[in-house]
């Protein structure tokens, strides 16, 4: 196992620059996941790390050593794709242990290996099975154990469950978040879904439009996003915001669309008038007989809370409620942001006030 450090990391095609000086330090052990929309270059910085593209400028380390002009194969690190990439014409247990044949490792020893990631893994009893003879779930096991049985210092996961169905990708979250506490190897991954994000990672890396956003935990990027596109991507459903003016007349208000007026708990100083955006999560809607009017447009049961769609000052807010509603689209009601848990952000800028 070993600590990852990306430095100053720039990366350019011709003139144009897709990383624009990334620094994310990545310690022994941790489990760190780069999230953001597509065309962020988050898989340009994954590959980068694998030895799979150059570097234009900035450093990555491995341990102690720096990697820029290392080959892939000398970085000891191991990567499963996407796409499972396994030999149609190998047995499982012959596709997991064929980067040991390649190394000239024994019978023995690549035999050991892959009995080993084998029963990590649950595949003992189809080592002997074929690729086509497998679901998504098993195939994805098997690209993992072929990068268990390196042993390496790093793993490098790229959107491994984008080919899996909604119920699978659930469950090899949790194996793959298992491995992880279990091997403690240190651990890159990429993805685009913010929810796979929350669930599995030691820290998070919200990337956008080649920068850094935000790192930290998945609660202090929850709790505390440093600006509007964090608090918008990180969860689910997103954030609602609503654009207005700060009103201090002895107590802080703010006035949004169509005069509508939410609580705030507080104002930053000589900001009365201030143009800001106001945010609040769906989950910190409650009814009040003082809230703001709302119409309900759409109501999304699913079983242990209900999604409400509704019209706030003419704009489209998603309140989520855990207790049984009986709404129908065009009720009035009265919905009250908790002060408490409310974000600010400056309108021009997008920062955290």
């Amino acid at each position: 196992m070993s600590s990852v450090q990306i430095r100053d990391v720039r990366k350019s095609f011709g003139n144009f620059e897709v990383l624009h000086g990334v620094s994310i330090p990545i310690e022994d052990g941790q489990f760190v996941v780069l999230v953001g929309p597509s065309g962020c270059g988050k898989s340009t910085l994954l590959r980068m790390l694998a030895g799979l593209e150059n570097i234009t400028s900035g450093t990555i380390s491995i341990g102690d050593r720096v990697v820029n002009n290392v080959q892939p194969k000398e970085r000891d690190i191991a990567m499963v794709f996407q796409n499972y990439a396994l030999y149609p014409h190998m047995t499982v247990g012959e596709n997991m242990g064929f980067s040991l044949k390649l190394r000239n490792a024994g019978a023995d020893e690549i035999n050991k290996r892959v009995k080993r990631a084998a029963e990590i893994l649950a595949l003992t009893p189809l080592l002997e099975r074929y690729p086509r003879q497998l679901s998504g779930g098993q195939r994805q096991r098997v690209a993992m154990g072929r990068a268990i049985v390196r042993d390496p210092q790093v793993f490098l996961f790229d959107e491994p469950l984008s080919n899996l169905d909604a119920k699978l990708r659930v469950a090899m979250r949790t194996e793959i978040k298992e491995l992880h506490q279990r091997l403690k190897t240190t651990t890159v991954y990429v993805t685009h879904d913010q929810i796979e994000a929350m669930t599995m990672a030691d820290k998070i890396v919200v990337m956008h439009d080649g920068i850094v956003e935000q790192m930290g935990t998945p609660l202090e990027l929850y709790d505390k996003p440093e600006n509007q596109f964090v608090a918008g991507f990180i969860g689910s459903p997103a954030m609602n915001f609503l654009k207005g003016h700060i009103r201090v007349n002895g107590v802080a208000t703010f006035e949004g669309p169509n005069g509508v007026k939410l609580p705030l708990k507080s104002a930053p100083a000589a900001s009365d008038g201030k143009p800001v955006v106001y945010g609040v999560r769906p989950e910190h809607f409650t009814l009040a007989d003082d809230g703001a009017d709302a119409e309900i447009v759409v109501v999304e049961p699913t079983g242990s809370e209900t999604q409400v769609f509704a019209k706030v000052g003419g704009e489209q807010v998603v309140a989520v409620f855990r207790e049984r509603h009986t709404f129908q689209p065009g009720d009035k009601v009265k919905l009250k942001p908790d002060p408490d848990v409310i974000h600010l952000f400056d309108q021009a800028t997008g920062k955290r006030l």
